[in-house]
This record gives structure tokens, C-alpha cells and sequence, in this order.
């Protein structure tokens, strides 16, 4: 039997989106089609007191204006819910504005063209009520929320952190600092709604179709075999794709009035705040270590926002409950609700900035005990998960830093700051840990022979640029003995087996073990000599005991060369390497491809994104790819991944992890301690800008 799993195979659907044929919702046509454009408010919190469009309604081609005034009635929206992205989320229900950018009206035209220059002739009027959008000045109004945003307990204590802390011989105690940051996926959110026979189809940019059908179905108060949702390519989601928005509900509500297709495009303005962002935070790191870098004691305490309109706490703090031994523990989380656009989960929520904290911390700790950063982390690796007091499914951790250090050259790094250069520049290197929890959802898929050498695999599952077309077409191939060019695998359709979808890094492994179960089933009918044309089988996976009788994470290190210009400041990044242990790769191509985007990810979060807020109106002044900075080619030198041989019995089926979000989890932290080592300034409010930088050179200048 071929084996095609781990194959570093060329995306099937490559060829599509490089001639433009892949159908993405933006780009979708329809007969009769009409454009949709969004008014969105200009106030951060208060109401509408008055809607005037009538110049709008005269202008020619528009066919309707809906406000809060007309809009049909819809569910109430849910505060609370098991899933928070199948809830409901009814659009112009009043006339109160949560926040800046929340949607206040819609016009409806023949052209988009008509339809914006419309939007752009409604007036609206209101009346301010004074809001909160500065997290640091609504310190005293945090709370806590109980549970993070992925279910677990928002507090954590093991032994006693402040006696141990207080009698520590060498400590660190920090705040860092992390900004709102965006998606800015290259794909904006998009939608096209059409009603046929009493049925509404939605075609969308969405990563979790099943929660998508049930969210604009309960929205719309319609029985879910009345509503079909498609997501059949998505341009990038990050987590900014996980929610239904403004989009997919109001083309749904003016189709149905309007008894014609209508597709609505947000404006890359308006994707900044009528859809979510990664929520600022403030953290204060503690660590306490005797003298030979033993952890007695470890503190992680997050404070970060949450919209008032819509609770979500970011679990800051969750790789710091696992990653390293010490028998005093304490961890806690606390939101502020500001009259922000909403915050919602974004690439490695949790991970991706509690280690911009903690894996600094351990290079603060490292440099006051005289100690290698690499061995410090593996004179504090645990035995077992230290506050569950479970088994680690599988732990690679040293096994990635030893491997990193011998392929980066660490051994000719030199410990003490500005010792390095290069000319006018201070060369510097810097090491992170990396490590993301592993989750496993319930999936289905099912798995039909269109004839006796050829097999059809349905699932709702969406591909948001990871290659999930062409992992699935791997697995049903080696599961049925047939080449990968006779599967073909079709996803994104609310009609087909119900699946998490895409996020959270448990897509791949959730959905490919139940492809995998599927195939079973159907070789063994097959095997037994049962006609293969039309037959199928459908697979089921869902979490077992595993999950709870053991510690599961993907495990990675991260190192990163940079140079410091000694007069301006300026950052540039040299070289950097990831050595990566997440169980069985599916697609050696995909997954490198999928590590070094959050390695670069990592880079940006470190040096470059921020979203700024303009503390007198609630909304985000860099609200385009041009103020938003993110890194291009030139901002990237030399990047590599390295993946470990790794298969984890205890994960699911396949011995997969997901690899997804793992690439970006503790890269950024390993560019700021880099930064610290060419040049001595120690950022801890990201991202490390020149102004921050200055400071310190002009100190060691003078």
C-alpha cells in the first residue's frame, strides 16, 4: 500500500487560486446580483437620534436603505452560549451604538460603486455618552471572568507563590505589555445571500461553517434545513473568521427583501472594526529561582480588554501553566469591558502573547543567574504536566532547544549585550520556547466511490489557505490504496458532515481522523467484495479519555539572529530557525509552510503590529494595511522550520498536531532577547520600536 500521509505533495487546489478560478465569496456572481455597502457609526458609545437618506434613496440604481427603523425583526443576541460563534447576531435591532464602526445602516444599489457612493450620503446624528477605551485606566473596573476563552478556569494556585516568591534568592518581577493587534488577512470578510423557494443560501467567508449555519439560521429565526451556508475557499482567517459579522447577516435580510442575490464586501477600513482584534493586554511575569536556576515560584497575572458589547477573555496565561516545573504556582486572568469594537480570538489566542511575556521573563531570569537560556529551560523541565499532575502525551521540548542550538551555531553567541558587530550594526541572538495545547473536536466525514478507482470525500470543513484539500486527499488515498489524483475532496458546505472546522489548530487532526475512521470502514466493505460503485461510509471521531488523563501540547524552539543600527535603532531581523516537535506530519510542505508564517507572525507581533486606539473616540486610527504595519519580504532575512519525528498515540488516530498556530507561540519573544543581546535595551512593551530602542543607545552613548 502507497503511502501518501507526510508526503510533501503540491496543494491541490494551488492551480485554482493562481488562475483565479477558486471561488471565493468576494468574487462570487449571480444572476440579478445587487452590492450591498455598510454605514457604520462615528461615535464610540451612546445612540441614534437621527437617520436621514434621502438623498441616498434618490440617487440612481439604489434599491433600498435598512436602518434599525426597518429592519426585520430578529433574534435577540445572546450574551452567553456553549459555542459563542453559533449564537445569534441580529444587525440594526436598535438605535444604540456599542462602539465605533458597529453597523447603523445598509444601502442596497444595482453596482457596488452605487451602493458606497449612497452609504456615503446618509447622515446620521447622535447623542454621546461618554465611554472607556483606555485598558490601563479601567484597571480598578477589571474582573473576572471565571472561564477564558478556551473554557478552562480563568485562575490557577499550586503550593504557596508568595512565600516562596518572597524568600526567592534571585527573582524577576516585570510587566509587559502587548497591543491590539489585527488579522489582516489578505481576503476581507464577504458575503453573497440568495433566497430560493423559501431556502436562503449564503456563500461567505467563514472558518466554522456549522456554527455559521446555526448562527445566521437562529438569527434569522429559521430552521436550519431552511438556511445552507458554503465556505468553499477562504482567504486567511486567523480567528477573524471564526464569528459571523454584519456581512453574512445583512446580505441574508435584504436578499430576502429585496427577493434578489446581494453580496456585501467590507471595506478594509471597515474589517477593522466591524469585525474582531486580538485584545491589548498587561502582564506581570514573576519568577523566583535558587541560585543554580531551579523555579521555586512562577507567576503569570493578565489584565486585557473585552468589549462591553460582547465578553471574551483572551487566556493569556496557558502555556505558563504547563511549560516549566515549579512546585509554587499562580496564574490569573482579568478583563476590563471598554467601549471597544469587539475582541475575539486571534492566531494562538492565549499562547501567542503570554509568551511574549513569560519567554522574556525566562531571558531576564537567565541573564541574573549567569545561566544559558537553553539551560535554564531544561534544568526546569517537568516530569508531569506540574499542575494537572498528568503525564505529557509526548514532551519534546528539550529535544527542539538542543537541536535549534546545534543548527542556529548558539554555541557562538556571546552572552553580554553590544559585544557583536557588523559595522554600525549590533548583532545579537535570542532563544524562546514554543509551545501550543492540543485539542481534538468531534468530526464526520464521509467517503463515497464514484467508481471503482475513484472516491469523493464530503465534509464541512473549510481550507483558509492551510491546505486542507490536499492533507484530506492524502489521507483517504492511503485509506483507500488509491493515488491522490483520484480523490476528490470537496468541503465547505453546511450540507455535508458536520465538522469544528477551521481553528484553534484542531481542524487537520480532528476531521483527519474521522476521514481516517471513514476509510476504514469503507476498505473493509470494499476488501469484503462489496460493489464499489456508490458505496460510502461515514467516520466519526470525538474526544476520549486521553484528553483528560494527559497533558497534550505541541512543542517547538525558536532562535532569531537580529542587528541593531547603533545610531537610528533600526531592527533588522538576520536569521531565524524553528526545530518544531507536533506528532505526525500530515504534509511535510504544508506544515513547514504553515510553521514559518507563524514564525514571521511571531517577528511582526514582536517588532511591527499595532492598533492604535484613539483614546477620545473608541476607534482604531490604523485602520489600513498602510498604517497597520506588517512585515514584507524585505523586512525577512533567512527563515527555516525543522520538524522532529514525532507520532503521539494519545492524540488521535493519526498521531497528529496541529501546527498551525504553533509556529508563531514564543517567536516573537525570541526577537526581543535577541534585541536584548545586540544592543542591552530590554522592551517589554511590545512592539520594540525605535523610539524605545533610542533611549538605551543614547544612554550608552552618553
Amino acid at each position: 500500500m502507497a503511502q501518501f500521509i507526510g508526503q510533501p505533495i503540491d496543494r491541490i487546489d494551488g492551480p485554482a487560486k493562481a488562475t483565479g478560478a477558486a471561488p471565493y465569496a468576494g468574487d462570487t456572481r449571480s444572476d440579478r446580483l445587487a452590492f450591498g455597502s455598510i454605514v457604520t457609526a462615528t461615535i464610540g458609545r451612546g445612540r441614534i437620534t437621527g437617520i436621514d437618506a434621502a438623498a441616498a434613496r434618490a440617487l440612481p440604481g439604489v434599491l433600498l436603505v435598512m436602518t434599525h427603523e426597518n429592519a426585520p425583526r430578529q433574534a435577540t443576541f445572546q450574551a452567553k452560549g456553549e459555542d459563542r460563534h453559533a449564537r445569534p447576531k441580529p444587525q440594526l435591532a436598535s438605535d444604540k451604538v456599542q462602539y465605533f464602526g458597529e453597523p447603523v445602516a445598509l444601502v442596497v444599489a444595482e453596482t457596488a460603486e452605487g451602493a458606497r457612493a449612497a452609504s456615503q450620503a446618509i447622515s446620521v446624528t447622535y447623542e454621546r455618552v461618554a465611554g472607556a477605551f483606555v485598558l490601563e485606566s479601567a484597571s480598578r473596573d477589571a474582573y473576572d471572568p471565571m472561564k477564558s476563552g478556551n473554557g478552562a478556569p480563568s485562575d490557577s494556585k499550586v503550593g504557596a507563590f508568595d512565600s516562596a516568591f518572597e524568600v526567592a534568592p534571585v527573582r524577576v518581577d516585570a510587566i509587559y505589555k502587548t497591543p491590539y493587534q489585527s488579522h489582516a488577512m489578505m481576503e476581507p470578510h464577504a458575503s453573497l445571500a440568495s433566497w430560493q423557494d423559501g431556502k436562503l443560501t449564503v456563500r461567505g467567508a467563514l472558518q466554522l461553517v456549522e456554527s455559521a449555519h446555526k448562527s445566521i439560521a437562529s438569527t434569522l429565526q429559521l430552521p436550519t434545513d431552511k438556511v445552507e451556508v458554503i465556505s468553499e475557499y477562504v482567504g486567511g482567517g486567523f480567528g477573524g473568521k471564526l464569528p459571523v459579522h454584519a456581512d453574512a447577516i445583512l446580505a441574508a435580510l435584504v436578499s430576502r427583501e429585496l427577493n434578489r442575490p446581494v453580496r456585501i464586501v467590507l471595506t478594509r477600513q471597515q474589517v477593522f472594526h466591524v469585525t474582531t482584534h486580538r485584545p491589548a493586554s498587561i502582564q506581570r511575569v514573576r519568577l523566583g529561582a535558587e541560585r543554580d536556576g531551579t523555579l521555586t515560584a512562577i507567576a503569570h497575572q493578565s489584565f486585557a480588554q473585552s468589549a462591553r458589547a460582547d465578553e471574551f477573555s483572551e487566556p493569556v496565561v496557558s502555556a505558563t501553566r504547563s511549560l516549566y516545573a515549579a512546585p509554587n504556582r499562580l496564574t490569573s486572568q482579568r478583563i476590563a469591558a471598554l467601549d471597544l469594537p469587539v475582541a475575539d480570538a486571534m492566531r494562538a489566542p492565549g499562547e501567542a502573547i503570554g509568551m511574549l511575556a513569560l519567554e522574556q521573563a525566562m531571558d531576564e531570569l537567565a541573564l541574573r543567574l549567569n545561566i544559558d537560556p537553553i539551560e535554564l529551560r531544561v534544568r526546569n523541565e517537568p516530569k508531569e504536566d506540574p499542575e494537572k499532575n498528568v503525564p505529557f502525551s509526548t514532551r519534546a521540548l528539550v529535544p527542539c532547544l538542543q537541536q535549534g542550538a546545534r543548527r542556529f551555531g548558539w554555541d557562538k553567541r556571546n552572552p553580554r549585550p553590544r559585544s557583536v558587530r557588523d559595522g554600525h550594526w549590533l548583532v545579537g541572538m535570542g532563544v524562546a520556547a514554543a509551545s501550543r495545547g492540543n485539542i481534538l473536536r468531534p468530526a464526520e466525514a464521509k467517503v463515497t466511490m464514484a467508481s471503482a478507482r475513484n472516491a469523493v470525500v464530503e465534509m464541512d470543513m473549510t481550507d483558509i489557505g492551510t491546505g486542507s484539500y490536499t492533507i484530506f486527499a492524502q489521507i483517504a488515498a492511503e485509506g483507500l490504496d488509491l493515488p491522490v489524483e483520484n480523490v476528490e475532496v470537496r468541503l465547505g458546505h453546511s450540507s455535508y458532515p458536520i465538522t469544528p472546522g477551521s481553528g484553534g489548530s484542531f481542524g487537520a487532526s480532528s476531521c483527519g481522523a474521522a476521514l481516517h475512521e471513514a476509510c476504514r470502514k469503507l476498505k473493509a466493505r470494499l476488501d469484503a467484495g462489496d460493489g464499489p460503485q456508490g458505496l460510502s461510509a461515514t467516520g466519526q471521531v470525538k474526544p476520549g479519555d486521553d484528553a483528560r488523563k494527559y497533558s497534550q501540547n505541541a512543542y517547538g524552539a525558536h532562535f532569531a539572529e537580529v542587528a541593531v543600527e547603533e545610531t537610528t535603532g533600526e531592527i533588522r531581523l538576520r536569521r531565524m530557525l524553528g526545530v518544531f516537535a507536533a506528532g505526525r506530519i500530515l504534509n511535510a510542505k504544508t506544515a513547514r509552510s504553515q510553521l514559518i508564517g507563524g514564525m514571521i507572525w511571531g517577528v511582526s507581533a514582536a517588532l511591527y503590529e499595532d492598533a492604535v486606539v484613539d483614546s477620545r473616540f473608541g476607534n482604531f486610527i490604523t485602520q489600513d494595511l498602510a498604517n497597520y504595519h506588517v512585515p514584507v519580504h524585505a523586512d525577512i532575512g533567512e527563515v527555516d522550520a525543522v520538524m522532529l519525528d514525532e507520532f503521539d498515540t494519545h492524540a488521535n488516530v493519526l498521531g497528529s498536531k496541529g501546527v498551525g498556530e504553533l509556529g508563531i507561540c514564543g517567536a516573537g519573544a525570541a526577537v526581543a532577547n535577541a534585541v536584548y543581546n545586540a544592543c542591552g535595551a530590554r522592551v517589554r512593551d511590545y512592539p520594540i520600536t525605535l523610539d524605545k530602542i533610542l533611549p538605551e543607545l543614547m544612554r550608552r552613548e552618553g
